[in-house]
């Protein structure tokens, strides 16, 4: 699984990075997770809030957004986008 992440301040774009996680003896919601765990770190940032939203989201488009609102610590960003790739 390929995972991008974005952060946004408005619409500028502050911050953009890819991942690359893989690991075969997971079900995909477990890969995902795993992989979002290590781009938030990469890209030194909280974990957010996964809520229904984020889920259906994702199902339906292959990507979400968090809102500063989903972090439980303060953030210097107003969004974050993660978007699967492949």
């Amino acid at each position: 699984m390929t995972l991008e992440g974005r952060l946004l301040s408005g619409n500028k774009l502050l911050q953009i990075h890819e991942i690359k996680y893989e690991n075969p003896e997971a079900s995909f919601v477990k890969e995902l997770d795993e992989a979002l765990v290590e781009l938030c770190r990469q890209m030194d940032i909280p974990m957010p809030v996964w809520m229904k939203q984020n889920t259906r989201e994702f199902a339906a488009f292959h990507q979400t957004i968090f809102f500063d609102e989903q972090f439980l610590e303060k953030v210097r960003f107003d969004k974050f986008q993660i978007k699967m790739i492949r």
